[in-house]
């Protein structure tokens, strides 16, 4: 039996590429593990599913002054101890990461022991974390072809993301009879990511009664966003994080309003939802949520209203835009000819894994 180890955690989109593999993974028989950090929101998605966890210590490397810069250097180093130990342990034949700064430690303990490692850029240009990770690794998977230019040649490879296979199996009544809803009211689905974003959260909620005029909204924003006013709020679910109902919920939006996070981006697409995407600013992140969205937005995908611009007028003209212009949104995802990106991957995981 051939045996993997997978690691990625920090958010959701670390986690859940690694959760659409493991079908295809069991089908092959492969031994699976997990490496990710203690309390990572990637403990409970992978538990959850069934596969063996093993939690080290994690600590942020950052580009900017943080007292904790001082003592986070001393978290990766024991992380780098403990990875050392587990890849030695179960000796994989392959180790397969989506980035988070937990990955490092293990991708770097895989080249000590010349175990080769995968692993998987999301965003448009390469994070710190994979960027450190990359002269380890045997090969970068990569998103968008505009990554190819930031990538190793020799290494880089266009896959996708890998999209889970029960996100496209969604039922659009079991999605409003979960949330409460009606079958008479088109649906706004609106996804702030699993660690919620406030701005996207406050937004939506000023505008709510202009909305709920025309439209239902399943609201899914992050852990401790809940709006204890709104409870009950005829028209309206929120929702702090969704896992398995995430699939029905998706089937009966007609609209989704969303961050830019790769993964996420790369769910809608596959799903062929209008969307409107509101980045991540340049002030908070590395600004690689503005690029993946102009990417969508220039290939015809998508609405691109930019944080600063999300104001309430503006937010609302472009739901009713996107909304009544729906049909040309999904004409152009169907024309995307992105990769089968789990079979990509599989093939490269058994290429490395050695696997007949």
């Amino acid at each position: 039996m051939k045996k993997i180890v997978l690691t990625g955690g920090g958010t959701a989109g670390h986690v859940t590429p690694n959760l659409a593999l493991l079908p295809s993974l069991r089908e092959r028989g492969y031994e699976i593990h997990y490496i990710g950090s203690y309390n990572g929101i990637e403990r409970k998605l992978i538990e959850g599913a069934g596969i063996e966890y093993d939690g080290i210590s994690s600590g942020k490397l950052r580009r900017y002054f943080d007292l904790k810069n001082f003592s986070d250097p001393f978290r990766v180093l024991k992380g780098y101890g403990q990875a050392l130990h587990l890849i030695k342990k179960y000796r994989p034949d392959v180790v397969f990461s989506k980035g988070g700064f937990v990955a490092v430690p293990v991708v770097l303990a895989a080249h000590h022991y010349k175990i080769p490692a995968i692993i998987h850029e999301s965003d448009m240009t390469p994070g710190l974390a994979n960027k450190i990770c990359i002269p380890s690794a045997a090969k970068v998977c990569c998103n968008f072809p505009e990554t190819l230019a930031y990538l190793p040649k020799d290494k880089a490879i266009l896959t996708g993301s890998p999209i889970r296979k029960e996100l496209r199996e969604g039922d659009r009544l079991t999605g409003l009879q979960y949330a409460g809803l009606s079958l008479n009211q088109p649906v706004i689905l609106v996804i702030g990511g699993s660690l919620g974003a406030v701005a996207v959260n406050r937004a939506i909620r000023k505008i709510l009664p202009q909305l709920l005029e025309t439209y239902q909204v399943i609201h899914i924003c992050g852990k401790g966003n809940l709006e204890e006013d709104l409870i009950g709020q005829k028209g309206y679910v929120q929702y702090e994080y969704v896992d398995a109902p995430l699939r029905h919920l998706f089937a009966a939006a007609d609209l989704v309003v969303s961050r830019a996070g790769a993964n996420s981006i790369c769910e809608i697409l596959a799903l062929r939802k209008p969307n409107i995407l509101i980045p991540l600013s340049a002030n908070a992140s590395r600004g690689d949520q503005i690029l993946n969205a102009r990417s969508f937005q220039k290939q015809g995908f998508s609405v691109l209203l930019e944080e600063e611009q999300a104001t309430e007028e503006n937010l609302y003209q472009a739901i009713q835009n996107t909304y009544q212009n729906r049909r040309q949104f999904v004409e152009a995802m169907e024309q995307s000819t992105l990769s089968d990106a789990i079979a990509t991957i599989m093939e490269l995981i058994a290429a490395y894994a050695e696997v007949e």
